[in-house]
């Protein structure tokens, strides 16, 4: 069988972010995230909404607000038909009596909801939609179509709408212990010298091996 080529739509082939994200206001830390875009458009046009700096918002208006940033870190997976929201409110004041977007009073309406960060080696699943301005933490997993509206803790699973955790991968002790160890601020040298550790369970081994590296050098 003939192996598909690269340009082909394909499940196995994913869309690395930092190859392709041009929008300023997305920041790609390091080279291995990813989306898999196989049943959509790319990142930009159809998990990203509402973040003015791609092509069409740039040459067509300038911003009146502050504009929230997105910030994704490294070893970040992002499933299928994903969808981050981002600019606050959208102009749509709830606290207001009419939630219309009136031209005259859209810098009052709009209020905006921070930056919404994606920690590195977190996993996005298929369908989920992240609310702007929540921070995903390292490791953590949000379950496909979860609806994620407040921050979500460093290796914590949340599914559901909203979402709410169920479990941490790991004990809390182990979690902080990883936190800790930095494994996502490694150089890449040692990352890879190391990963067959860092791909187990074994966290007093995978703390050993690190320390071995370090005096190594």
């Amino acid at each position: 069988m003939n192996e598909p080529k690269p340009s082909t739509k394909h499940w196995s082939i994913v869309e690395r972010l930092h190859e392709t994200v041009s929008n300023p206001n997305i920041h790609i830390r390091g080279t291995n995230s990813y989306y898999s875009n196989a049943w959509t458009g790319s990142f930009e046009e159809s998990v990203v909404r509402y973040l003015y700096g791609d092509e069409y918002s740039a040459k067509s208006w300038d911003p009146l607000w502050t504009i929230d940033q997105l910030h994704i870190g490294d070893y970040v997976c992002i499933g299928a038909e994903a969808v981050i929201l981002m600019g606050g409110n959208h102009t749509h004041r709830t606290d207001w009596f009419s939630l219309y977007p009136f031209a005259e009073v859209i810098l009052d309406a709009y209020k905006g909801k921070g930056d919404t960060t994606i920690a590195d080696g977190a996993w996005i699943g298929m369908r989920a939609m992240l609310m702007p301005g929540i921070t995903v933490g390292e490791g953590a997993v949000i379950a496909s179509g979860a609806i994620v509206t407040k921050d979500v803790a460093p290796y914590t699973i949340v599914a559901g709408n909203p979402a709410t955790p169920i479990r941490q991968r790991f004990p809390a002790e182990t979690v902080d212990s990883l936190l800790a160890l930095g494994i996502y601020g490694w150089d890449k040298a040692k990352f890879n010298a190391l990963r067959s550790f860092i791909c187990s369970d074994d966290f007093s081994a995978l703390a050993a091996a690190s320390a071995r590296y370090d005096d190594k050098l």
